[in-house]
């Protein structure tokens, strides 16, 4: 069975050509909405994705706006609003090492050099030049750590365990 990746979300249409605004849902959207590739949209209430082939991308405020091959005004894409942009696994690609998806890393538990367990990471937030992961502890507030050599020491996807170096004032 095929594992479908959320990388988008179509939310309105924008002007009337046939262009869409989608909210990335994607750590590569110039990757990942390159003109050219296939993304396959789901609709509510349809139960096979649309295949579509990205005829262009450009980047507007906060959204990746898009078109799609045969779909050339407002009126053709009006029904896909609301719906998910997704990619099957096969189309994720291999990573350079060091680097991971969002859903490899959430859901990790994250344990200190000396075993001792933090918690679980629940979110990435990438606010500026690192990603800062968000791990919920069993008791307390949230721990925020972000992802550098000094704090990251070990990511092993397999067993979905993060090991950290405790700096000051990071606890």
């Amino acid at each position: 069975m095929t594992k479908w990746f959320n990388v988008g979300k179509i939310v309105n249409t924008q002007g009337v050509k046939g262009e869409v605004r989608v909210i990335s849902r994607t750590d590569f959207p110039e990757e990942r909405y390159k003109v050219g590739n296939i993304l396959y949209i789901w609709q509510e209430k349809v139960a096979e994705p649309l295949a579509v082939k990205v005829t262009s991308h450009r980047q507007h405020k906060s959204f990746d706006l898009l078109t799609f091959e045969g779909y050339n005004n407002i009126n053709e894409v009006e029904q896909l609003k609301g719906s998910l942009l997704k990619v099957p696994e096969e189309q994720l690609g291999e990573l350079p090492e060091g680097e991971y998806y969002y859903h490899e890393i959430i859901g990790c538990t994250v344990v200190t050099e000396d075993g001792e367990t933090i918690g679980t990471i629940k979110e990435i937030l990438s606010p500026g030049a690192n990603d800062v992961w968000v791990i919920k502890q069993p008791k307390g507030q949230d721990v925020l750590i972000p992802y550098i050599e000094e704090v990251v020491l070990q990511v092993n996807i397999d067993e979905k365990l993060v090991t950290i170096q405790v700096m000051e004032g990071l606890l």
